[in-house]
């Protein structure tokens, strides 16, 4: 029994600090490039192979703070859900590209090629390496919780968005 608590505890104490760490953050000084991270889990999924719907900008005037970075929302009623919920709509990875954390770093995510996965929101860095992702999305998610585990206190990327100009956030 005390073996089974012991574990327990474990498990249940790295899955809080596995994913919140700094989030990556470009030059707009926000987090997930100013999108709406609420907005994704309201938005259709496009097929395996097929490009996502764009991401919805979030607003200046409507912000939240976790973890030490920003976010930006489209609405106040998203900006609650956040403050509700945060770690449920904070980017796995620190919003880092969930493919290069399954090859073992930390690279930037780009806020236009994202998936949901389980209930989970995945950023990745290139529309090439979202090839590569989809290849065997569920496999590549249990290499990056393994690395993450060693990775994730390094300090977060701050390499640019590749191929990415963000209009995020806009003004009110």
């Amino acid at each position: 029994m005390r073996r089974f608590l012991l574990a327990s505890a474990f498990v249940a104490t790295s899955g809080i600090s596995a994913w919140a760490g700094p989030q990556f953050i470009d030059e707009t000084g926000f987090a997930v490039s100013g999108y709406d991270v609420v907005a994704y889990f309201s938005l259709p999924q496009s097929e395996i192979g097929q490009p996502q719907p764009q991401a919805v900008p979030g607003r200046k005037d409507i912000t939240a703070e976790y973890n030490g970075s920003t976010f930006a929302f489209a609405t106040e009623e998203n900006r609650d859900a956040f403050l509700a919920d945060p770690a449920k709509y904070t980017p796995k990875f620190d919003g880092h590209c969930a493919y290069g954390v399954s090859v073992g770093g930390k690279v930037p995510g780009n806020p236009h090629l994202w998936r949901i996965v389980d209930g989970s929101l995945y950023l990745n860095i290139t529309e090439d390496v979202v090839g590569f992702w989809e290849e065997d999305i569920p496999g590549k998610i249990v290499t990056a919780d393994g690395n993450w585990q060693k990775i994730e206190p390094e300090p977060a990327s701050t390499i640019t968005i590749p191929f990415f100009t963000s209009p995020a956030p806009i003004a009110n």
